[in-house]
């Protein structure tokens, strides 16, 4: 299967840093680092869920993956300030 950019490839839960790149592109400077860590994780699952070309299933996520992709978030959005 080919893919026209790295942005096209499929990523699921345990691709943090991919997750929460897409989720800095998504919310931007929206969410600044304390927010971030205030999202509450049911609704951080749909965010995530509703991204393109995410392929991960609800119930393959848990608390350890949503913590990950909350500090790669973090880290994202500290790397474009």
């Amino acid at each position: 299967m080919a893919f026209e950019s790295l942005d096209d490839m499929p990523y699921s839960w345990a691709d943090h840093e991919d997750v929460a790149m897409k989720l800095y592109d998504k919310f931007g400077d929206d969410f600044t680092e304390s927010k971030i860590y205030r999202i509450r994780f049911t609704e951080l699952i749909e965010w995530v869920l509703e991204l393109p070309n995410f392929e991960g299933l609800r119930e393959e996520c848990n608390e350890a993956h949503l913590e990950q992709i909350q500090a790669k978030w973090v880290y994202e959005w500290r790397d474009n300030q």
